[in-house]
């Protein structure tokens, strides 16, 4: 499982000139599920993402929480996290989940982080989505597990 984390002032993702997600300050988070990835692969990095001390404080310190800036979640499926550009010019795919595992794999991602921030809004699984944001910093993380 990978996550791409950028913490965000706004993001926003639509699908047909819809939005269907958008929040303030936060994670954007971009979630690629691979073949093998297991619901505690996803426990663990939800948690420590909940946990993740990544906001300024008011010393402009790099101290404070998700929960401690009262920030929201949006969380956006990218199997493109998968891609393997080792050979050729054109990725390969063949590492990411099967669709309807990953779909799963999603929905689940979503319940829980839903159970662990106060906000969280959500792409469409499989569209065609335009995201847009201003990341903060910017501060972007890779988390795999």
């Amino acid at each position: 499982m990978k996550i791409v984390l950028q913490r965000v002032n706004h993001a926003s993702v639509k699908v047909d000139n819809e939005i269907t997600g958008k929040i303030d300050k936060g994670y954007l988070l971009l979630v690629g599920v691979g073949e093998g990835d297991t619901k505690e692969m996803a426990d663990k990095l939800i948690d420590k993402i909940s946990k993740l001390r990544i906001f300024p404080d008011e010393n402009d310190k790099i101290n404070l929480s998700i929960a401690d800036v009262d920030g929201s979640v949006l969380v956006v499926s990218q199997f493109t996290l998968y891609a393997d550009c080792k050979k050729g010019n054109r990725p390969s795919f063949t590492l990411g989940a099967k669709p309807d595992f990953a779909n799963e794999m999603y929905e689940y991602i979503l319940k829980e982080c839903e159970r662990k921030f106060k906000k969280v809004e959500k792409g469409i699984f499989g569209a065609d989505m335009k995201v847009s944001l201003e990341n903060d910093g910017p501060f972007t993380l890779i988390l795999e597990a």
